[in-house]
């Protein structure tokens, strides 16, 4: 059997398992791309002999020692645990699913077992700095500020109503982001018909197909508004159908979520506060939530959590924020 033959049967096999993880497992596309990668960068590894045919790839992986040396080779390379945790994940689920299907005689990753976490949590912003970015975001919607032009540089956008509209959006994003606490994901896949405004709530569709509502406050609701009514019309393409999206890309589609990354990035060089991705804003408003007196369960039900040991993470950032006041205020501390 020649490599192009080969080649078709494990691009054939990556193929099924995708559909099998979208039809069955309800993964989202950012969780299929990940998995899938995952799984490219194995075969990635193999050794060239061991793509020679589907015998001899069904062969290298389906001996446990073959992963145990990828696993060892990303160590050394300096993967962190949860990255080493995601790529086990990846493989436990392939080859459950492989060995099931005849295309590995063995589970080879049935006795893989994840490195504990070292529950370490991205960058969270104090509430001052929150209120600082939000701040700037709002300023670049209406024109108050002379820093980078970063509607410009997010959306490319030619004319200054289309700047303006970018402008609201990302505004807007901000604002729903960090008053939710959901997922960039969630926020982008969200739908007009999502988005209750008489009781300020939005119902998202989070892991595994699960939906949720969570409520945002005034300061989103006034962005939220005044995007969809002065910028959201602007960016709907005439070339296009009537989009159902509420967050919109400058060519009328879906807005990217790696958009929405570079788009903070850049919003918190311009806000002057630490550097965080839209995962730390999430992580940043369960902080708050709790600070403010929230308990877990309300918590973990607002964050779509399926577990509430994963809520109890950001506690001892609570815990952190309660023995400063002590420190502070206690005349015996």
């Amino acid at each position: 059997m020649n490599e192009e033959t080969t080649a078709a049967w494990v691009e054939e096999i990556i193929s099924d398992f995708g559909e099998y993880l979208k039809a069955n497992r309800g993964f989202s596309p950012h969780s299929l791309r990940a998995y899938l990668g995952d799984l490219r960068e194995l075969l990635d590894f193999l050794d060239p002999q061991s793509l020679e045919s589907p015998q001899t790839v069904s062969e290298s992986l389906s001996d446990p020692r073959t992963i145990r040396s990828w696993l060892g080779q990303l160590s050394r390379q300096g993967a962190s645990r949860a990255t080493l945790a995601r790529r086990i994940a990846s493989f436990r689920t392939f080859s459950a699913w492989a060995q099931k299907h005849g295309v590995l005689t063995r589970d080879s990753g049935a006795k893989l077992r994840s490195p504990k976490p070292d529950n370490a949590l991205p960058t969270v912003l104090s509430e001052a700095d929150a209120a600082k970015l939000l701040d700037a975001a709002r300023k670049q919607a209406h024109g108050e500020s002379t820093a980078d032009d970063a509607e410009n540089q997010a959306g490319k956008a030619g004319t200054p109503s289309k700047s303006r509209a970018v402008a609201l959006r990302d505004w807007a994003l901000l604002e729903m982001l960090y008053a939710t606490g959901v997922r960039v994901s969630e926020l982008t896949g969200l739908k007009l018909g999502d988005v209750n405004r008489s009781e300020a709530t939005i119902r998202v569709l989070g892991k595994g197909n699960k939906e949720r509502i969570a409520p945002y406050g005034i300061p989103a609701g006034l962005a939220l508004e005044e995007y969809l009514e002065q910028g959201r019309p602007e960016l709907i393409s005439a070339e296009k159908p009537q989009p159902d999206w509420v967050f919109l890309g400058v060519k009328g589609g879906r807005l990217d979520s790696r958009l929405v990354r570079g788009m903070l990035h850049r919003m918190t060089a311009i806000a002057g506060v630490p550097d965080l991705g839209p995962h730390g804003l999430r992580h940043t408003a369960a902080t708050h939530l709790l600070n403010g007196g929230a308990d877990l369960r309300s918590v973990q039900e607002i964050l779509g959590h399926a577990s509430l040991a994963t809520t109890q993470r950001y506690t001892h950032l609570s815990v952190d924020r309660l023995r400063q006041v002590y420190l502070q205020a206690h005349p015996r501390a």
